[in-house]
């Protein structure tokens, strides 16, 4: 079975891309009583017009949960739709321990067929064990987060966050969410180790995709670059709109560092 480490490497190199399209279908942004049957067409819109820009796709959790179990449902149908040719990471942000994390990680490994999720760690390793325990599945820590608010208490222990991500990684299939609208402080998270990375921030947060590239300009290889709001709802919301600014995002990641990815992955 390939390690999620590899399927994360392949991904990048065959898609020539560093683009992860963030399914963060908010009901807000359409009629006032839009359907959830509209909203999974719409999902499925975004994924047929980028699924050969974009190297991953991070359905957001809560965009599915409020619809109950027909919310479950349509997050099966939209991973089916997106199949097995890309990175597939569930923004769960779970931080539950023992038997709780451990049926979290079989849901969302297992049931959903993810390969990686977002992991809250605040509860220590039992809060991240379940879900590395698999060399397959990844799991992205939260590190520094691109939230207004997030330095209040991230400021004071991402040190204590890399140091045990690191600790953990014997699978080496644990990676960092590291926000784009903080560049000084993503810089001091990639001088101090070399995990994949998971960006947000991007587009309608404001972050600086120059400053995100030229950080992890020597981790192309295994850098996700997130945009959610800025692709999939781009001009008039149709597949076109949708299609382009996804190829706009892709194409500057790739003037900026992936011309020379062929020469990062030759070790491959």
């Amino acid at each position: 079975m390939i390690s999620f480490k590899e399927k994360l490497h392949n991904t990048i190199k065959q898609k020539n891309s560093n683009l992860c399209v963030g399914i963060d279908i908010d009901k807000k942004y359409f009629h006032s009583d839009v359907t959830i049957e509209e909203l999974k067409d719409y999902s499925f819109k975004v994924v047929s017009a980028t699924k050969d820009v974009a190297a991953a796709y991070k359905p957001n959790l809560a965009f599915f949960e409020e619809w109950g179990s027909q919310g479950f449902l349509w997050l099966e149908e939209l991973v089916k739709e997106i199949g097995s040719d890309h990175i597939i990471i569930a923004d769960a942000k779970r931080g539950d321990i023992g038997n709780t994390a451990n049926h979290y990680a079989n849901a969302f490994f297992n049931h959903f067929n993810c390969d990686a999720i977002t992991v809250n760690p605040y509860m220590g390793e039992e809060a991240i064990e379940p879900f590395c325990s698999d060399k397959s599945k990844g799991v992205y820590v939260l590190c520094r987060t691109s939230n207004a608010s997030a330095n209040y208490i991230q400021e004071n222990i991402f040190d204590k966050v890399i140091e045990l991500s690191k600790s953990m990684n014997k699978y080496d299939n644990i990676g960092l969410v590291v926000g784009a609208t903080n560049s000084k402080a993503m810089s001091e998270v990639r001088n101090t180790n070399d995990l994949p990375f998971l960006i947000p921030g991007i587009g309608a947060q404001g972050g600086s995709l120059e400053d995100v590239i030229n950080i992890n300009s020597n981790h192309a290889d295994s850098t996700l670059i997130n945009i959610s709001r800025s692709i999939i709802f781009a001009g008039e919301k149709d597949s076109e709109s949708i299609r382009d600014a996804a190829l706009d995002f892709s194409n500057q990641m790739r003037s900026y560092f992936l011309v020379e990815l062929p020469k990062l992955l030759t070790w491959l």
